[in-house]
């Protein structure tokens, strides 16, 4: 079985500049793998820095907001590293890219763990956090599953958030399912279209 963890990866380029990114990181052989699809700044990053920070961090917000337009999320510094951590991150792994697998879609960074560090107490489990990244995850896959697996896992996510979100998380899904009717009104334009095309024969 595979062990991906969630994370919120910070790379820079090469004058410096941050880009935040929600990613799954793949364990194998004591370190990690980041796996970005081509293209992503991301992927562009690690080829001219190949070191990123692996933010493990209970902020939905971010999760969130990175998926509808809002990366701009405080940094701090890492010492002996040129990528800053997330602000907001409960611990970070710095990672160093030793090898890549180039498949030409999806190429796999193996990265070594270099350090690690602690910020702020982990204070439990919430399910309205798990439900909130669920959706982001589904929000970044709404071009490849159909409509009726869109609203179904909702419907069922809905449960968790009703029951138990506070106000961040109630925040975070909100922009959440505005990306969702977004996305949806806009592929019921296309579908108009086609069904309807202008011009004469």
């Amino acid at each position: 079985m595979t062990y991906i963890r969630e994370t919120i990866v910070t790379t820079v380029d090469a004058a410096g500049i941050v880009h935040i990114a929600p990613l799954g990181i793949i364990e194998q052989d004591h370190g990690w793998i980041i796996a970005p699809f081509r293209p992503s700044k991301t992927l562009e990053n690690l080829a001219v820095v190949p070191f990123a920070i692996a933010n493990y961090t209970d902020d939905m917000l971010v999760f969130a907001g990175c998926l509808t337009g809002r990366k701009d999320w405080p940094t701090v510094a890492v010492p002996n590293c040129p990528v800053p951590r997330l602000q907001s991150a409960l611990s970070h792994s710095v990672l160093e890219v030793v090898s890549v697998d180039d498949d030409g879609l999806r190429p796999r960074h193996f990265c070594k763990v270099v350090s690690e560090a602690m910020h702020a107490p982990f204070t439990g489990l919430n399910r309205a956090k798990a439900a909130v990244l669920e959706l982001a995850i589904l929000v970044s896959r709404l071009h490849m599953l159909p409509q009726e697996k869109i609203e179904a896992e909702i419907d069922y996510l809905t449960i968790a958030i009703d029951k138990t979100a506070g106000p961040d998380e109630l925040l975070a899904w909100s922009w959440l399912l505005q990306r969702v009717k977004e996305y949806q009104a806009m592929a019921d334009s296309k579908g108009k279209s086609a069904a309807h095309p202008s011009g004469t024969a």
